[in-house]
């Protein structure tokens, strides 16, 4: 005779490992709070579907970022309010994955209106949990925008009013009117009835995305009796009471049966195709380079910053794409203020013979300080026996650390001395690529014709690189 065994389903930790320290026995949630049960619920789908492996769960902000402890899935924390257009991002490249989209009021209602509409009216592939509390439960039960009119939180003492507030928004109702969508529910969790459908819900709402049928959205009315004040049992009935005659359950809308199954092609792009597309294929083609020199080439970190209107970005540019044509890895990603010309400005490059994992540069090992400002806030980022290379036509001061090599070089005043003061970046440059060797400076000859806009300053910005490079030769030793 065969035994029935009860347990917890496979896509639900045993021991909560990923909490760390000694709480690995026991959960975040409080007494009576929903999130426990519905964690349940999609473990024990994800379980009997047999897709827990190919999972990808998206946890924003708010209580929903547990999540992460307990499901034995794939993860991702996504910023306040993005995760549906994270979700469309996971999921549009790994179209064979299960990405769910989990989320709670405060999040989903508020500052992720504009996210989840519009990966709704795209009708996007993924499956949506949205947990309906009627407060921001964690940070201080401060209202959200399901919050009901009357209803006292932490910032509406006393009682959400029409007048201030406006009404409740009611999410199912909105997203039911879109055409993408194919499933629309709003269930309960309040008693075993309610918790039944709630079940049959989740699992509708993931059968969908493992067949392919699209957007499918569930909204759960849970009690937080922690952040209403109340007992688990007044809580559950505080939502009958309160929340049902504002959010009704039932289904919006059902076109399942109608909707045609998504088919995903797959297709490998060469290298051309993704420059192209990325309007990178002018800087030329990578050339061929030895073994050697990738497997010993150092890694570079480096923090460009100065004025705007310095050539701060646009030398980033130019330094990654002489990095691309070295068969490196390379990214370039800018921070700048609003002004076009005067405010700050710096950019993060990194040249890699290793996949990059994140394209920010925070403990830079090359920092080029093109004025004082700079100098200030990147100084102590930069780590031991690092490279500061210094505009010592601008910076004043000298760099206060002992630890880190430094090149004090004058390049607002060579660059005005070829009469293009602009060109003072392709002088640090060229001075750059002379002082480290990493690469043959002559690399800049080839990239600089196809990144400088303005044709006719070509040959000056070729002879400011030359004189960044003599200047080394003659001086590198006298700093």
């Amino acid at each position: 005779m065969k035994a029935a065994v009860l347990k917890k389903p496979s896509a639900f930790y045993d021991k909560f490992e990923r909490k760390g320290g000694a709480h690995q026995e026991t959960t975040h949630y409080c007494p009576g709070c929903g999130h426990g049960n519905l964690h349940k619920l999609i473990a024990e789908a994800l379980t009997d579907f047999n897709v827990a492996d190919r999972t990808i769960l998206i946890s924003p902000v708010g209580c929903s970022v547990f999540a992460y402890y307990y499901l034995n899935v794939g993860n991702v924390q996504a910023a306040h309010g993005r995760a549906p257009a994270v979700a469309t991002g996971l999921k549009r490249a790994n179209p064979n994955s299960i990405v769910i989209s989990y989320q709670g009021d405060g999040d989903l209602a508020a500052i992720g209106t504009a996210e989840i509409l519009h990966a709704a009216n795209r009708g996007e592939n993924i499956s949506v949990f949205f947990v309906n509390n009627a407060i921001y439960g964690m940070t201080g039960s401060q209202m959200a925008p399901t919050t009901l009119v009357g209803q006292k939180t932490t910032t509406t003492p006393y009682g959400r009013k029409v007048s201030n507030e406006g009404f409740p928004i009611r999410m199912a109702e909105i997203i039911s009117t879109l055409e993408a969508p194919v499933y629309v529910e709003r269930t309960a969790l309040i008693d075993f009835k309610s918790i039944s459908r709630t079940k049959r819900a989740v699992r509708k709402v993931l059968q969908n995305q493992i067949e392919n049928r699209g957007f499918s959205f569930l909204e759960i009315l849970s009690p937080c009796p922690t952040g209403w004040k109340l007992s688990a049992p007044d809580a559950q009935q505080w939502i009958r009471d309160y929340m049902l005659p504002v959010f009704p359950t039932e289904v919006f809308k059902d076109t399942t049966k109608d909707a045609e199954t998504l088919q995903y092609s797959h297709r490998e792009y060469t290298d051309g195709e993704v420059l192209d597309v990325l309007g990178l294929s002018e800087l030329g083609e990578r050339k061929e380079v030895t073994k050697e020199f990738l497997d010993n080439f150092p890694v570079q970190n480096m923090k460009i910053a100065g004025f705007g209107g310095q050539g701060v970005l646009s030398a980033g540019v130019v330094i990654a794409a002489c990095g691309m044509n070295e068969n490196l890895d390379v990214t370039w990603i800018p921070s700048y203020g609003p002004e076009m010309r005067g405010g700050t400005a710096n950019c993060s490059v990194i040249i890699s013979n290793k996949r990059i994992g994140s394209p920010l540069t925070t403990k830079p090992n090359v920092l080029i300080a093109m004025n004082g400002p700079s100098l200030d806030a990147f100084e102590d980022d930069v780590v031991p026996n690092g490279l500061v290379i210094i505009n010592s036509s601008i910076v004043e001061r000298r760099v206060k650390r002992k630890d880190v090599v430094t090149l004090y070089i004058p390049l607002t005043e060579i660059a005005s001395n070829l009469g293009l003061t602009a060109a003072a970046n392709m002088v640090c440059l060229g001075a750059y690529l002379e002082f480290t060797g990493i690469m043959d400076y002559k690399l800049l000859f080839d990239v600089i014709p196809k990144t400088i806009k303005r044709k006719n300053m070509i040959e000056t910005n070729i002879k400011a690189v030359e004189a960044g490079v003599q200047y080394v030769r003659e001086n590198a030793g006298k700093n």
